[in-house]
């Protein structure tokens, strides 16, 4: 059975990126500090450079790619958009499922995207060193990259389970020259605090937030770079599903369904708001974010102003949120354990322009393992989310005789996560859903400020 793969060539690389505020029924809520007042762009300037912080509080529809961020995206872009025959061969669907395979990056995944344009950025402000966090290791190695394709040093808390968990990440990181500590240090007060309480913590990614912000609001002479959730990086990652959309043009086709797995909200902000567009617009396609129960935000989380780290260092964010002190279980889709998610996806999701599902461990594994073995390609145990949600939906299909037209984005390949391949083959793992009083608990520390 031959491959359908759907591919552009270097020219065709978006010029733009798409930015969704343009187009939302609301504006965003503001950021605000502890006195419950909006934060003002200014204050953003201690550890973002000026042309990320505009960005961040912008309106427009388009904000050009600069030719140098352009230049370092051809290294890998665009992307391949393929349609999964096997795939829908072993599932018996009458469904068609296309995927756009983001794994072709240097760092294996879709954080580069962004990661360039951070560093580019950050370069042009004269910053020569960047601090930041990383989770299942994604963002740590895209960020490395990217220092050394702009010559910045950088640094990186990585989650203390995923520092375990995924050793040859970090050994990406430190291949291209950067720094990596297993978060909570002692180097921070943020870290010292957490270990005070806990001195086994296995690390969250808002705790790892907290010490890289720290480090760079100390530091002059540093920056933080964040890897997803806030609006420039969901801006960044719009490449993906502009590309997408071109492709689908191609060959005639158009998604009735749009599905990416949903931590902070990168990844599904880049695949999914280009087509947001379109459905502001009148068109009918349902976009589905996929996140894990034991890290349930959008499906069990509370819409309200939180921090974005542990400690409360970031401005207060409306969010949907399990708490800014929630710690989640150590499961091996690192990438997607954090305790809010992006405002913007957030804002969707409360009004109803996009849906989001939760999906256990095991089946997203069970998912994975039967794409790899249909289409060649070990997903990212982040990326079994999407791919779940997807054949859940091509299996529905099937029972009503539906032949939609699905479309999920593979955000990276699972090549340094084997060892959770290998715990899923021997049966070790375990499907966890937090518990609702947990959750109630952490909820019950949120701070209290309305939201709106």
């Amino acid at each position: 059975m031959a491959q359908t793969k759907i591919l552009l060539d270097e020219s065709e690389i978006p010029t733009h990126w798409y930015n969704i505020v343009a187009d939302l029924p609301n504006p965003p809520a503001p950021p605000l500090g502890p006195d419950g007042k909006p934060v003002s762009p200014d204050a953003l300037l201690a550890i973002f450079p000026e042309a990320i912080v505009m960005q961040e509080v912008s309106a427009e529809r388009w904000i050009p790619i600069p030719d140098p961020v352009r230049e370092a995206l051809t290294m890998w872009r665009p992307s391949p958009l393929v349609r999964a025959h096997r795939l829908e061969a072993a599932l018996g669907t009458p469904a068609k499922i296309y995927y756009k395979y983001e794994g072709v990056s240097p760092a294996g995944s879709h954080k580069p995207n962004s990661a360039v344009a951070q560093a580019y950025y950050n370069r042009e402000a004269g910053i020569r060193r960047l601090s930041t966090e990383t989770g299942a290791g994604q963002w740590g190695s895209s960020l490395a990259l990217a220092g050394q394709m702009f010559g910045i040093d950088v640094r990186v808390y990585m989650v203390k389970i995923s520092y375990e968990q995924k050793p040859f990440r970090r050994s990406m990181m430190e291949t291209w020259g950067a720094e990596v500590l297993a978060s909570p240090t002692n180097l921070t007060e943020s870290g010292r605090q957490i270990l005070a309480q806990d001195p086994n913590s296995p690390g969250s990614l808002g705790i790892a937030i907290s010490e890289a912000v720290e480090e760079a609001a100390s530091r002059k002479d540093t920056n933080y770079a964040l890897g997803s959730v806030l609006n420039h990086v969901c801006l960044h990652q719009t490449v993906i599903g502009l590309e997408a959309k071109k492709q689908f043009e191609k060959i005639g086709e158009y998604p009735d369904m749009v599905f990416a797995c949903c931590g902070g909200g990168s990844n599904f902000a880049g695949t999914a708001f280009p087509f947001l567009a379109d459905k502001a617009a009148g068109r009918n396609v349902r976009l589905v974010a996929a996140e894990p129960t034991s890290c349930p935000t959008l499906t069990r989380g509370h819409y309200a102003y939180d921090f974005g780290d542990c400690v409360g260092l970031t401005p207060l964010m409306l969010m949907y949120t399990l708490g800014h002190d929630f710690v989640p279980p150590g499961i091996h889709a690192g990438g997607l354990r954090y305790h809010g998610d992006s405002p913007l996806v957030s804002q969707l999701v409360k009004e109803g322009l996009v849906e989001a599902v939760a999906v256990s461990q095991i089946p997203t594994f069970e998912a994975g393992v039967q794409f790899a073995r249909s289409e060649g390609i070990i997903p990212a145990p982040e990326s079994c989310h999407a791919i779940r949600a997807c054949i859940d939906e091509a299996l529905a299909c099937k029972a009503s005789g539906e032949p939609k037209t699905l479309f999920f984005n593979l955000s990276g390949h699972g090549h340094f996560d084997m060892a959770a391949y290998d715990r899923y083959f021997r049966g070790e793992l375990e499907d966890y859903a937090y518990p609702e009083a947990a959750i109630h608990a952490a909820l019950d520390r949120l701070p209290k400020v309305a939201a709106g």
